[in-house]
């Protein structure tokens, strides 16, 4: 009766631009999209932007977008000859400086990097391909031993597992795209490089309420400070991708079941990104591997999966699309799933709308209601709802379109825009027309209802009422 429960994320790129396969994603799944600037000219990006909000109109629901900012990206300096060969067990000189390298000295333009590395720490070269550990240190030079070799070129990245990085989340690119991307009119950013709750405070200063903040989990620095980081945020993502260089590659399952037991405690929207079906950047069906790393993230009770080269600049975009699509409808066809939900669940905080919002769901569950309504212009009160995974999804009706468009990316949730409510009888005869034009519930069917009184007022969610539909 309702949508598919778990969301699915589509990067932007020159595969999805045209106006009709523009559409036809939306047609064939996507909820929400990501405009990656870490690519891409700032006129790109405001075409895209156009188009999705054309697109919103003739697919007549929401459409959340969210800007990814680039973040730092720490890289070797240049060498004289372009390159050096790093043979295991050598030991090569490291020092803050943007004078070329040469044959076993490497110069790193960040002296905030070397002022930060103890012995024992590790560097991962060009993603992982080769590998350091810092074996002395003596002020502003660093000896080191190859523990991996290969050849070194020109500005290829650096990643420390081992350490924080003293560097700011946001550099002064990522600063002047967040200016641009939020007077686009986004509905979240996506925070690269984040470490610490800090991080997420610092961009909270210059976001404001105007977006909202999806915290990328890319660093091990952030997995130990994982709860306090997803508190300050609106919605985090497991970034399997540079977390798959800083940690070894067995404990990236791992990190991300914590991550999202982290974010579905909290009641924050949790997406699962990078590879998830990467075959099909070329290949028009995904590797079974693929299928069960997505059917993976959405047993774990993940909001959102992501495709990022696959609807970017794949050869299949739409169809990468209708496949996810059906790998997780299959695993929300199974009782098994429905079975390991609540294990999962942390129990709610000891507040009158958590209370609520539980009350909602064992309703629901008990009498069979075909969906729950919850009235909220945050999108507060269906953020809870979701929390608990009523099986029968739930409808976020908000007088706010930037508040629809963020809940796409909430769990379950399908969000509508309706006038603003005065009164029990309009809260009743909103939720009644809801449900039936998105062909949720009809006569005879029950519907819970769930809002705060006085109407109109944030965070007062108190009141809960069943429907029988006429």
């Amino acid at each position: 009766m309702h949508s598919r429960d778990c969301k699915i994320v589509a990067t932007m790129g020159p595969a999805s631009d045209p106006p009709e396969r523009l559409l036809m994603l939306l047609q064939v799944g996507v909820d929400c999209f990501r405009l990656n600037f870490s690519h891409g000219a700032r006129e790109d990006h405001a075409r895209r932007m156009a188009s999705i909000r054309e697109a919103e109109t003739k697919i007549g629901r929401p459409v959340g977008v969210f800007a990814d900012l680039q973040g730092p990206k720490i890289r070797v300096g240049m060498f004289k000859d372009g390159q050096i060969t790093l043979k295991y067990g050598e030991i090569v000189t490291l020092e803050g400086s943007n004078e070329p390298g040469e044959q076993g000295v490497i110069r790193l333009p960040h002296p905030e990097l070397v002022g930060a590395l103890e012995v024992g720490d590790i560097l991962k070269l060009d993603d992982g391909k080769m590998q350091l550990t810092v074996t002395e240190c003596t002020g502003a030079l660093l000896k080191a031993r190859v523990d991996f070799g290969g050849v070194l070129k020109n500005q290829k990245g650096v990643n420390v597992p081992t350490r924080r990085i003293p560097i700011s989340a946001l550099t002064d690119k990522d600063k002047d795209d967040l200016k641009y991307a939020l007077e686009l009119g986004v509905d979240y950013i996506a925070l690269s490089f984040v470490q610490h709750p800090d991080d997420v405070k610092e961009a909270r200063e210059l976001i404001g309420d105007r977006a909202g903040i999806i915290s990328k989990i890319e660093k091990p620095s952030a997995l130990t400070e994982i709860e306090q980081i997803v508190e300050v945020s609106d919605a985090v993502m497991v970034a399997r991708g540079d977390l798959g260089v800083e940690l070894p590659p067995e404990q990236v399952p791992i990190a991300q079941r914590k991550i999202i037991r982290a974010a579905r405690a909290a009641g924050r929207p949790v997406i699962v990104a990078t590879h998830m079906l990467e075959s099909m950047v070329d290949a028009p069906t995904p590797t079974r591997a693929e299928a069960s790393d997505v059917a993976t993230a959405v047993y774990q009770g993940a909001d959102a999966v992501m495709l990022s080269a696959e609807s970017a600049v794949g050869r299949h975009p739409q169809s990468a699309v209708a496949i996810m699509d059906r790998i997780i409808r299959a695993v929300e066809d199974d009782a098994e799933y429905w079975a390991s939900l609540p294990r999962d669940m942390t129990p709610p905080q000891a507040t009158t709308a958590d209370a609520i919002a539980l009350s909602a769901r064992n309703i629901a569950d008990v009498i069979g209601c075909s969906a729950v309504v919850a009235f909220s212009a945050t999108g507060s009160t269906a953020y809870r709802v979701a929390r608990e995974r009523p099986r029968c999804g739930v409808i976020g009706l908000t007088p706010v379109l930037a508040t629809a468009r963020r809940l796409t990316l909430v769990w379950g949730t399908r969000a509508k825009v309706t006038d603003d409510i005065h009164s029990v009888e309009e809260m009743v005869d909103r939720a009644d027309a809801a449900v039936r034009a998105l062909g949720v519930a009809g006569p005879g069917d029950r519907v819970a209802i769930i809002a705060g009184i006085p109407f109109g007022r944030a965070g007062k969610t108190n009141t809960i009422r069943v429907l029988r539909l006429e």
